[in-house]
């Protein structure tokens, strides 16, 4: 295993060249931990670690909508419902700044310079910051007329904007914890990177009842209890970060301005490809709404169910990610194939078991929510039937991590808005033209099939075709090394 551009005399690599070679690659090997070991055991506990992060994220808003519905009142579960679609959005454009964070480390990591990976991480992070900011402020005096377009009406359009102007002027420091969380993981810091936002969710957990009943706030209790679960999620990111690896580096301006460029070029399309399926599920609650609250409130209690029962499912595109971006930076074609494929395996597997504890369990789910009459259908529907689709979804999932660390995000961003348009809205309206409320659920299920077979197919046959770095030769055993003054540099292979 030869990089072009070294010294050649008589056919024989000079000695000076391989030590140096050798002991830069085996400092690579050890902050790049993807280039060795067993893939599925990469994407496990990625996944799995990951995944109960994401799930503690999404709990907050599950736990809001459970004591709210143990107040008796079927409009406040139905205005944390229209308010939870709005939320999804600002989530999902948090996750795309993570996304990309992830992945411009992860690359910087796999060619073995720590030094501009941790530009790129302070860089990433401060964008994530100022992005989110500014999506607070711009959404903020909309907040009436967007909970409007999605079908909220009377008072219970009143407590949905009340409920999120509490929680809307918090969003820069889920963005702030999100790109910190994206940090850890391009570092394979598993377990740091799931308590991120796991501290979030066991905030929210002790204080939700706290505000709602102990203090009699009600909603706006619930509120409160997700800002500052926001407040722990992003202070102890930064702690964990900073405490154990210390690869935040604050960027002077040049840095800034060439991580931008980068940055822009995986973030872009990835919050694109996050924004599509809140906007897919704003055209299905669109659907609910024309049912009543009790349909609605249903399609609510679903949408919490989701992100809890299939959190792995979600969390692949940020846990995959690294994993493909450090082999990319290193080269490996054939370990980058095996991350697609274990992951694959890892969601076939892991939506058979939810499935079936789903199917067995929805009864006493639909109970624990309070559910009941058409409400209560949609929950066991969705247990029984719907929830296997997620199947298709994981594929499309698996897929975009690929194209994000790649350099192929377009095909993500196009995947996943034909999914949400295309594999949304004639599936959804049509199912409910034909069998009502549930015809809306189960349609908006079949709709991801198609997306998530053909997407596989293409990242499969992307990764065996694209070309990798020409500086690097390499095999399926061997990982390549960077030049020998990358880590002291940052001028390793690969980054003219």
């Amino acid at each position: 295993m030869i990089r072009a551009g070294h010294c050649w005399h008589g056919g024989t690599v000079t000695l000076t060249t391989r030590i140096a070679d050798m002991a830069v690659s085996n400092a690579q090997q050890k902050q790049a931990k993807f280039l060795t070991g067993p893939m599925m055991g990469h994407v496990v506990t990625m996944t799995v670690t990951s995944s109960i992060g994401l799930m503690a994220l999404f709990a907050v808003d599950a736990l809001n909508l459970f004591y709210i519905a143990q107040l008796g009142q079927q409009e406040l579960a139905a205005a944390i419902g229209y308010a939870g679609t709005l939320q999804f959005f600002l989530i999902s454009l948090s996750i795309g700044m993570a996304i990309a964070t992830g992945a411009t480390v992860a690359k910087a990591l796999g060619q073995g310079v720590r030094e501009r990976a941790a530009n790129m991480a302070g860089a990433a992070i401060i964008f994530s910051f100022i992005v989110m900011a500014v999506t607070a402020i711009a959404t903020f005096p909309f907040l009436g007329l967007l909970v409007g377009l999605l079908g909220a009406t009377g008072s219970t359009a009143e407590v949905a904007v009340g409920f999120l102007q509490i929680v809307v002027p918090s969003l820069p420091l889920l963005g702030l914890g999100m790109a910190l969380g994206g940090v850890l993981r391009a570092l394979g810091d598993a377990k740091r990177a799931m308590y991120v936002t796991l501290l979030g969710g066991f905030v929210a957990a002790i204080l939700d009842p706290l505000f709602i009943f102990g203090l009699d706030m009600g909603v706006n209790g619930a509120a409160t209890s997700t800002v500052l679960s926001r407040c722990f999620l992003a202070g102890y990111g930064f702690w964990a970060l900073q405490s154990k690896h210390q690869l935040f580096a604050l960027p002077d301006w040049e840095h800034m301005r060439y991580a931008l460029g980068p940055f822009w070029k995986i973030g872009f399309p990835a919050v694109l490809t996050q924004l599509a399926t809140p906007v897919g599920n704003a055209y299905v609650t669109q659907a609910f709404a024309s049912y009543g609250d009790d349909a609605v409130a249903g399609w609510a209690v679903v949408g919490r169910l989701m992100p809890l029962a299939f959190g792995a499912i979600f969390a692949l595109s940020g846990a995959v990610g690294p994993i493909i971006g450090q082999n990319y930076g290193a080269g490996n074609r054939p370990r980058i194939l095996a991350a697609l494929r274990d992951g694959m395996i890892f969601t076939m597997v892991y939506v058979l078991a939810v499935w079936l504890i789903l199917a067995l369990l929805r009864e006493h789910i639909a109970t624990a929510f309070d559910t009941t009459g058409q409400a209560r259908e949609l929950v066991e529907l969705f247990c029984l039937v719907v929830a296997g689709t997620f199947f298709f979804n994981g594929a499309l999932f698996v897929a975009n991590a690929a194209f994000n660390n790649l350099g192929y995000a377009f095909y993500s961003t196009l995947f996943n808005w034909g999914r949400a348009t295309i594999g949304v809205i004639p599936f959804v309206y049509f199912g409910g033209l034909w069998y009502g409320a549930p015809g809306v659920l189960v349609g908006w299920g079949l709709g991801a099939v198609v997306f998530g077979i053909v997407s596989v197919l293409v990242a499969f046959r992307t990764m065996r075709t694209m070309e990798l770095d020409s500086d690097v030769l390499i095999d399926a055993v061997e990982v390549p090394p960077a030049s020998s003054s990358a880590l002291s540099s940052g001028k390793g292979a690969g980054l003219h």
